[in-house]
């Protein structure tokens, strides 16, 4: 199955998440009110909200009750992404002004804690406090993914383990925790539930390491934003990490990245680029995420034949394979 065939199942759904999150965005405030819409109208794949819909599918479906968890988990993502776009100095997101661009990076910061706060207040509606602590403890750690970034930033001795922990924090446990509090919230089994985090986990390492090769070898088109944006922020990602392991690139890399560095990432890094792109690093990071897409369907194994099974290993199979 095709990941828009899962999504026109879902359609219904979907298109009722997405009215809840504008909803919740609402305020009197006019700016706030276009800020923090503004990235909502830009769209997105809204694969957090998809998994908690179907993870709650091995419990009592009922969407009054599951869109206290698909709304604030999508409303965190948004919230750290318009808090990125400000770090990064990033112009366009999604093919669309960032909200630092279209505004400035005050109202741009304020409008992120606006809508953290705004997921937060729709959370409260569930009394279950296992949800709550298990929210919490995410963010706390997509924090610290953040903060490990910026001290890793142009930092090319950094190992694998370091890359792996950071987007764990950063990326794969928001997604884990979409997956299992679906289940949860719709009252599925606890073995379920943990079931569902592993899937989300892998798929969620899986997705970020995708991510981080389409930066590479994406188009800007593709992206949305141009690319090589990662390592003209000084992020420096597995793909790249892998081609500094050759010899014969080593050097003529590091030199790249000492003169992308100094000119403060606004400099031209296509030859830096077009080396990675001729290495070993892009391939090894595709195995890599292969590898987590693998785990990801074998944490499924135990669970019962059923269209939602089929429907998770295909969106599985999708972001490991993804080409936007």
């Amino acid at each position: 199955m095709k990941l828009i065939d899962i999504y026109v199942k879902l359609k219904k759904d979907i298109s009722f998440i997405e009215k809840e999150l504008e909803l919740s965005l609402y305020t009197d405030h006019q700016v706030l009110r276009e800020a923090s819409v503004h990235l909502l109208k830009a769209g997105g794949k809204r694969i957090r909200p998809v998994f908690v819909l179907l993870a709650a599918q091995y419990g009592k479906y009922d969407l009054q009750v599951i869109k206290h968890v698909a709304v604030p988990l999508e409303l965190i993502h948004m919230s750290s992404l318009v808090h990125d776009d400000v770090i990064d100095d990033a112009e366009t997101r999604r093919g669309q002004l960032t909200v630092k661009s279209k505004w400035d990076n005050k109202i741009a910061m304020y409008t992120g804690d606006y809508i953290f706060a705004k997921a937060l207040g729709v959370l409260t509606k569930l009394e279950n406090p296992l949800v709550h602590q298990i929210m919490s403890k995410a963010i706390l750690q997509m924090t610290i993914g953040e903060m490990e970034q910026i001290r890793f930033f142009y930092h090319a001795e950094q190992t694998v383990r370091d890359y792996l922990l950071r987007i764990k924090r950063k990326t794969a446990l928001l997604i884990a925790i979409s997956c299992q509090l679906g289940a949860i919230a719709a009252g599925a089994p606890e073995k379920v539930a943990n079931r569902m985090y592993s899937f989300g986990f892998n798929v969620g390492m899986a997705f970020q390491i995708r991510d981080d090769i389409l930066d590479l070898c994406g188009t800007e088109e593709e992206l949305g934003k141009p690319p090589g944006s990662d390592i003209k922020q000084g992020n420096i990602t597995i793909p790249v990490i892998f081609a500094l392991r050759e010899g014969r690139l080593k050097d003529e890399l590091l030199s790249e990245l000492k003169r992308i560095q100094e000119e403060d990432g606004q400099t031209d890094v296509s030859r830096f680029i077009s080396m990675v792109r001729g290495s070993e690093g892009i391939k090894q990071a595709e195995q890599l995420a292969s590898q987590y897409i693998d785990k990801a369907i074998r944490a499924l194994d135990p669970l019962p034949k059923s269209s939602t099974k089929k429907d998770l290993i295909s969106i599985a199979h999708f972001i490991g394979n993804r080409s936007y």
